[in-house]
């Protein structure tokens, strides 16, 4: 074989060794590429997320804060929760959504989640600051009693089940208990602390008076009121000498079934006893005033430890008038001290005709009950609410509501100094009956317009309340329980 013949089969043979290793070589790494490894190429592993379990929470009432009975949200795996709105917050009533954003302790292996749910939150629960209780008889069919809870602007709301029937017209209440008459039977309401109300009781008060000469009964109870401590009802009553006269009848309450006992009935009798007294501060001694067949009276009546009344037998002058006029008064209404307001009519003395409108006297009592007056023609203010048909003290003492046939005003009283005035009329409709509670709220109706109305009136404010006049067909009597 010649020299270059071997060097050739040597070159060959090392090429085929060459390229079979090589190809060895490529194989493995193809291999190495398919089945992965723990190499420094190595693979990302993919995290998870949470499972949050929070379910929509009960309804709750404004202003309930938001606490853990509602965000309590729970995940699969430890973390921490961020609500929002947070714990303590005071949500506006409807339907509010609550959300929360999950952070978990292991953040290589778990990603961040969040969550939100529903929930209810109901209005405010307005608390009443007095309770209105109004009788209405339409058409002069059975009579109804509307009830309503005001709230702390004045505002109404009626009560469930209203409007009440109900065979009497309330008129007088205590903390507890309603107390109405139809003329004949006096009737014990039981106060639930909603406000509505329930019979309890009924008395037939007719029949406590004298028979006339034929054997029939006579008269009746009219005006109702209670002594300051509400534990002796009293009854303006229809009956004196063969139903000529009036007097008043005592009766005792039973605080716990609202039964009424009957005490007696006053000695004193005259046709000039008309409507409701007004105790004055001592909670002894009441007044009232009148002019029946233009006799003017201002009358007092002393309340004894039985809760039994006893005439005191007075007779207060009558404010100074100007030459030619005299005063007939009428109603009654006293201070948390000694003072009473009382509103006179000025009389022509020859024709016994208004000759100006009604002013307002002061008078103030002693320690006797015997009253006083500063009052003259030209110290009292004129009212310009027209004839004279209610009239009530506010419970500061400071205010005086005074309601007529022209409409309704209020006036400032400053104890035994002159009443000044305060307002211009509040509303010109007819006003029959006023009566305020305890947070300088003064409301009023009038039985031919049909309504009922609430104004908010302090020493140096006065507005109409929202809501106000409520339509009632033909009030006829007006209570106010104060909360």
């Amino acid at each position: 074989m010649r020299l270059w013949q071997c060097w050739s089969s040597v070159l060959f043979t090392l090429a085929v060794l060459l390229a079979t290793a090589t190809l060895s070589s490529c194989s493995g790494a193809i291999s190495g590429g398919n089945h992965g490894g723990s190499g420094s190429s190595g693979s990302t592993t993919s995290k998870v997320t949470p499972t949050i379990n929070w379910s929509p929470p009960a309804p709750i009432t404004n202003p309930t804060p938001l606490s853990a009975t509602q965000l309590d949200a729970t995940a699969s795996v430890a973390g921490t929760f961020v609500y929002s709105p947070p714990a303590g917050t005071v949500l506006a009533a409807g339907t509010q959504t609550l959300s929360v954003e999950f952070s978990p302790t292991d953040t290589a292996d778990y990603t961040n989640a969040s969550a939100s749910v529903s929930i209810t939150v109901n209005p405010a629960i307005q608390t009443a600051d007095a309770y209105v209780y109004v009788a209405s008889n339409p058409n002069n069919a059975s009579v109804q009693t509307y009830a309503f809870s005001a709230a702390a602007d004045g505002r109404l709301t009626s009560l469930s089940g209203s409007p009440f029937p109900t065979a009497v017209s309330l008129m007088a209440a205590n903390q507890n208990y309603l107390f109405g008459t139809n003329g004949i039977d006096i009737d014990s309401f039981s106060v639930a602390s909603d406000g509505t109300f329930q019979q309890v009781s009924s008395i037939n008060a007719q029949q406590l008076n004298g028979l006339l000469l034929d054997g029939t009964l006579c008269g009746g109870p009219g005006a109702l009121f209670l002594d300051p401590t509400g534990t002796t009802l009293y009854a303006n009553d229809y009956d004196g000498n063969i139903c000529a006269n009036n007097d008043f009848q005592f009766f005792e309450l039973n605080r716990t079934s609202g039964q009424l006992t009957y005490l007696g009935v006053s000695s004193a009798a005259s046709p000039e006893f008309l409507g409701v007294l007004s105790f004055v501060g001592n909670h002894i001694d009441a007044y009232g005033s009148s002019c029946y067949h233009f006799k003017a009276l201002i009358y007092g009546f002393a309340r004894n430890s039985d809760g039994t009344l006893t005439s005191l037998n007075i007779n207060p002058p009558m404010p100074a008038a100007q030459s030619g006029n005299f005063y007939c008064p009428y109603l009654a209404a006293s201070d948390t001290a000694n003072h009473v307001a009382i509103p006179v009519q000025p009389l022509d003395n020859a024709s016994w005709q208004p000759v100006a409108p009604y002013q307002l006297a002061v008078y103030t009592a002693d320690s006797s009950g015997n009253l006083t007056t500063p009052s003259t023609y030209s110290n009292m203010p004129s009212i310009s609410a027209g004839f004279v048909r209610a009239i009530a003290m506010s419970p500061a003492g400071d205010l005086l509501a005074v309601a007529g046939s022209g409409g309704l005003q209020v006036f400032h009283f400053n104890g035994a100094d002159p009443i000044t005035p305060y307002t211009r009329l509040l509303v010109s409709d007819q006003i029959d009956q006023v009566f305020w509670d305890n947070d300088n709220h003064l409301y009023a109706i009038g039985q031919a317009a049909g309504k009922l109305f609430v104004f908010s009136v302090t020493s140096t404010t006065n507005s109409q309340a929202a809501g106000s006049p409520y339509s009632i067909a033909s009030p006829t009597s007006l209570v106010v329980l104060p909360q």
